[in-house]
Order: C-alpha cells, then sequence, then structure tokens
C-alpha cells in the first residue's frame, strides 16, 4: 500500500526531512568555505539550522543565524541576494533532480527559548510548579 495520500498534517515525511537535512549540509558547506561570490555574505560566520521542505519539495525553507546573532536581518538580506548562486551550488552537491526554490528565514528558537527559561524563572510560575509538585 501506497502512503502518499495519508498527508493528514502529521509532520513531514521522511523524505522530506532527508532532503532538507541533505540541503542544510550543502548549505553550510557552501557557506563555511566561502564559495559564494559576495563579500558582505562571506565575512559573515552563517549557520543554518534547520532546512523545512514544503510538501510537494518545490520549496527550501532554511533556518539561519549568524554566529553570536549579531547582523541577523543583514545576514538573511545577503543570503537572499546571492540565492541563484545559492541554488547553483546546492544543486551540484545535492544531484537532486530538482533543485528547490530556497527561502531564507532568521531562526528565532534561541529567542524562544530565552522566553521560556524568563518564564520558568518568574516567581508566580515557580508558586504555581510547586503547587502542581505537592497535588501529585
Amino acid at each position: 500500500m501506497s502512503n502518499k495520500g495519508s498527508s493528514s498534517g502529521a509532520g513531514p515525511s521522511q523524505r522530506q526531512l532527508r532532503v532538507g537535512e541533505v540541503i542544510r549540509r550543502a548549505m553550510s558547506e557552501t557557506l563555511m568555505r566561502g564559495e559564494v561570490h559576495d563579500p558582505d555574505l562571506n565575512r559573515l560566520n552563517i549557520t543554518v539550522t534547520e532546512v523545512r521542505m514544503s510538501p510537494d519539495m518545490s520549496v527550501a525553507t532554511c533556518f539561519v543565524m549568524p554566529l553570536g546573532g549579531k547582523g541577523a536581518e543583514e545576514a538573511v538580506k545577503a543570503m537572499a541576494r546571492n540565492v541563484g548562486e545559492l541554488r547553483r551550488m546546492v544543486g551540484r552537491v545535492t544531484k537532486l533532480k530538482h533543485t528547490p526554490e530556497l527561502r531564507f528565514k532568521l531562526d528565532d528558537t534561541f529567542d524562544r527559548m530565552e522566553a521560556t527559561r524568563k518564564l520558568f524563572d518568574n516567581e508566580t510560575v515557580k508558586r504555581d510548579l510547586e503547587a502542581g509538585k505537592e497535588e501529585d
């Protein structure tokens, strides 16, 4: 039986995850080696934290963060400016039949983690957590 029709919003398929990881590695290696002909992009140390593939595998959304978090918007703009060259390099490395369109977004995972950490440091939340433990 085929599983193609059972896309019930349960998350990405194994193929999406695998292709996303292959693209993430190719993008990271390309940026690390400074192969893009843009001095603004090459002077930034950019980490590609995750690549999410669209269900039809035509779009790859790359979540990026510059080292130290400084110049984040500049990094996303520089990558968007060089999207054609990055796509060509990713296509050459991955050898996919169709190289997906690349989109770049700032990775806000660290900001969300910090907000959660601050929430748990709140005295009211600590009190409620302790009260919940006592009820168990």
